[in-house]
């Protein structure tokens, strides 16, 4: 069993074929999915319903920092009562992105702080996006470590080795896409294989990043084992071995997803 830990189900590129995705990664032998938030006002229409029809989906609650800005006044216990839902399972994606700068930077860290206390608070995961952004991201992870613990994952990791290796200090997971099967991936790769195997994940974030040998086309997560038979290769274990630790991994970290999907890895 694999589990995609990070879709955007609610996107529109699966808007007309949604029942068919959830179907092929089912039969691909990924066994849960975690469809997540980009903003939090949209949560209620759009990412919950999808978490509530599919009994292998569940959600997180956040804000994007590319629209940290326009959600910025948002108020903590809102976020956290949207967690009071059996199929909500983690914060996020809440974060940094510096190469965009769709948001007020200060706006963006002011958000990322607030997701954070969110996680904090409810015990939950927050899965962190950061992009160009690695100093701030590490110094407000240790700032905020030291103020109370709480549990996260950076996603999609493409960020540097000093990163990293913070992040692991600080109890963090970090999860690869299909951006680590690219050919011009190497460092990552390289990188990948120093990651514990015990604080790796797995997902998609489709509908992008579709790894070969669907470059170019929707990404959709029944594509994660394409990234999870890469990463095998990083860490110089089987894909069977690489599919277990991962999908342990990903219950030890989302604990709610492990009753909301029945139990848990098997």
């Amino acid at each position: 069993m694999l589990v995609d830990s990070h879709c955007h189900l609610d996107f529109p590129e699966f808007e007309p074929q949604r029942d068919e995705v959830v179907a092929r990664a089912r039969e691909a032998g990924v066994g849960h999915m975690v469809t997540i938030s980009t903003r939090v006002r949209k949560f209620p229409s759009s990412v919950l319903p999808i978490a509530e029809r599919y009994p292998e989906v569940t959600c997180s609650v956040g804000t994007h920092p590319h629209y940290a800005s326009e959600e910025r006044n948002i108020p903590l216990p809102d976020i956290v009562a949207f967690t009071r839902h059996p199929r909500v399972v983690a914060i996020g994606e809440a974060g940094l992105d510096y190469f965009y700068d769709k948001s007020a930077r200060e706006d963006q860290q002011t958000v990322f702080r607030k997701h954070i206390a969110a996680a904090r608070q409810t015990g939950l995961p927050l899965v962190i996006h950061t992009r160009d952004a690695e100093e701030d991201t590490a110094a407000i992870l240790a700032e905020e470590m030291a103020k109370g613990p709480f549990k996260a994952l950076l996603h999609c990791y493409t960020s540097n080795r000093s990163l990293a290796e913070a992040a692991l200090e600080l109890g963090l997971y970090i999860s690869f896409s299909g951006i680590l099967t690219f050919p011009k991936s190497g460092e990552l790769r390289e990188l990948a294989a120093t990651v514990p195997l015990d604080r790796l994940l797995v997902e998609t974030d489709s509908p992008y990043l579709a790894p070969p040998p669907y470059r170019g086309k929707t990404n959709e997560p029944s594509f994660v084992r394409f990234t999870a038979r890469v990463l095998a290769e990083a860490k110089g274990v089987s894909e069977a071995e690489l599919a277990a630790a991962t999908t342990d991994n990903f219950f030890r970290l989302f604990a709610k997803a492990k009753a909301a999907a029945g139990g848990g890895a098997s």
